[in-house]
């Protein structure tokens, strides 16, 4: 069966690689694209692709009435998100959700929205298996490591520090970590930020150039030695296996799904 595909934020970086990517697939029909931004333009020209003939819509609703589409991918940004996903939550139709930037009452609201209504919503902060078995290994790493701290890197276009992969990796970490005692001797702060947030005790460190994609590195600290955990996500390419994987799933389920790893390891 061929699943019905509409690309939300169809415009960005992300959003036309995902055209892309679903045109690509054998299993997966592209039925509609939303962006205000590029509305009217043709999805495929702006992917690359050449012509589609499926024009940008510039609002959610009618786009999602006109296509009909089993599945919505959304790339846009954390306002538009809000009220991308109650429209497509309301229409019956399932929700992938790829923006970072959600805070948790928002998304205890999509998953009683979901549930509600008998959908799927799959929202992953990262969406590159790498990522996903970084977070995964630093997960168990902290186990036995009493320090640690998080950097990330990325585009300077990004819109949220720290990104929405540290956030979830700290909250991973979390879960096992055997946290460092109090130092005798308290950090002397000559200028705010540099020792980056503070995520329940782990520091997480952000940095915004051209040039950078999406990169991580996890550092673990004990006496004598010291474990690096590192990811780069070198093209946007690498996070389409993961945003495929996503579509084909989120049928499965009813209410929110968050983290890739729940597709992958269960």
């Amino acid at each position: 069966m061929t699943i019905r595909v509409l690309v939300s934020g169809a415009g960005g970086r992300m959003g036309r690689e995902v055209v892309k990517a679903v045109h690509s697939a054998d299993d997966m029909e592209l039925v509609g694209a939303v962006d205000p931004f590029f509305a009217g333009q043709d999805a495929g020209e702006l992917a690359g692709l050449g012509r589609l003939d499926i024009a940008v819509a510039g609002e959610t609703e009618s786009a999602i009435q006109a296509s009909r589409p089993e599945v919505v991918i959304d790339f846009t940004w954390a306002e538009a998100v809000r009220n991308n996903a109650r429209l497509v939550i309301k229409a019956g139709v399932h929700l992938v959700i790829g923006t970072t930037g959600l805070n948790a009452e928002f998304l205890e609201e999509l998953d009683k929205l979901a549930r509600s209504a008998g959908t799927g919503v799959i929202h992953a902060p990262n969406f590159s298996i790498g990522a996903v078995l970084m977070m995964r290994f630093a997960k168990e790493a902290a186990r036995f490591y009493p320090g640690v701290e998080i950097i990330e890197l990325h585009h300077d276009k990004k819109r949220d520090a720290p990104s929405g992969t540290a956030i979830k990796t700290a909250q991973m970490i979390m879960e096992t970590w055997q946290r460092k005692e109090e130092k005798e001797v308290q950090d002397e702060i000559k200028l705010d930020g540099a020792r980056g947030g503070d995520l329940g005790g782990i520091h997480i460190h952000s940095v915004r150039l051209p040039g950078l994609v999406a990169h991580q590195e996890v550092l673990f600290g004990r006496a004598g030695e010291l474990l690096k955990i590192r990811h780069d996500s070198l093209d946007r390419a690498s996070f389409m296996p993961g945003v495929l994987l996503a579509a084909r799933r989120v049928k499965e389920y009813k209410g929110l799904v968050y983290g890739l790893e729940h597709l992958l390891f269960q």
